[in-house]
Parts: C-alpha cells; structure tokens; sequence
C-alpha cells in the first residue's frame, strides 16, 4: 500500500511526517510557499487562505492528517486557474491593497465565489469575503476588484464558450 499523497498546486506530495502540523505550517516550512500568510492563527483573519478541492479554507485549521487525496491550490500558484488569474489583475487594476499581506487569501476566496457563481451582486461578494480581513482598506477598493473581476469573468467566460476559458484569458484587459 502506498502512502497517502495530496496534490499541492498541480503536483503530487507526500504527506508530512507529523500529521498534526497545520497546513499553514506545511506549506510555509516544508514547502516554501508563503502566499498563505500567518494571521491570528484561529481561522478568523482569511491571511491564511487557501483552496482545498476547490474550496476556501483557512490553512491553520487545517490538520495535515486531512490532507490525504486533497487537492490544495495557493495563490503562490502563478497558473492556479484562470479565474485566479482574473480575479488577481482585478484587484491589482483597482489598487485594492495597500500593504498586501491579505490579497492572497481574498484573491482565492473570491476566485472560489466567482468560479461557482459568476452572477453574483454585492451582497453575495460581501458574504463570501466575510472570512477576511484587512487592517489597511475601508473595503470600498477590494469590493471595487470584486466587481471588476465579476464583469471581466463574465465577459471572459462569453467570449470562450464552455469550456475554453484559458484561450481568451490572455485576451482580457489587465
């Protein structure tokens, strides 16, 4: 029988050797990856963000011995997904962070939201970042990305047709 793997950012891993680490800590000391960042480490500031099957979840509550079959997603991940890319240059065109240390996990909760539901208003976008904080921002610029990644996934999605966004993802405004 083989050891339980879990996929971290499009690649097969090991699990760790002490599966009562955080997956913060696993991914920060054992793979280098420091896009998920450490908060208040009670799951209630979002810095620590990532996607597990496609879900957001805060890595510091996330038990290693979880991780078997998982696939986790970082917003170190420079080709995560398209929506991530989108959503990423959305924020980054609408000057939503000043200090940055919260993006990471705003980029891929709102990625999730928005690759679940592209047809979604404010109160809906309020909703899914509510996990998230950010000690910088009135909110008003990060909300302003939201939409502005809403609208260009939209327009993304209807140029491609199902199924191909990634060939129209170089084609968008940045």
């Amino acid at each position: 029988m083989s050891p339980p793997r879990f996929r971290l950012n499009g690649r097969d891993v090991a699990p760790p050797d002490d599966p009562a680490r955080s997956l913060l800590d696993i991914l920060r000391e054992d793979h280098g990856l420091t896009a998920a960042k450490p908060g208040c480490r009670i799951g209630r500031c979002g810095a620590c963000t990532v996607l597990m099957d496609g879900r957001p979840v805060n890595a510091c509550l996330v038990m290693g011995y979880r991780l078997d079959g998982a696939e986790i997603v970082t917003a170190d991940h420079p080709e995560a997904s398209s929506d991530v890319a989108i959503v990423r240059a959305a924020l980054i065109d609408e000057n939503a962070f000043q200090c940055g240390y919260c993006a990471p996990g705003f980029v891929l909760a709102l990625a999730a939201l928005l690759g679940r539901a592209s047809e979604v208003g404010e109160a809906e976008i309020r909703a899914a970042l509510a996990g998230n904080l950010c000690r910088c921002t009135g909110y008003a610029s990060i909300l302003r990305g939201a939409l502005t990644a809403r609208d260009r996934l939209r327009v993304a999605r209807a140029a491609a047709g199902p199924g191909d966004l990634e060939a129209t993802k170089a084609q968008l405004p940045r």
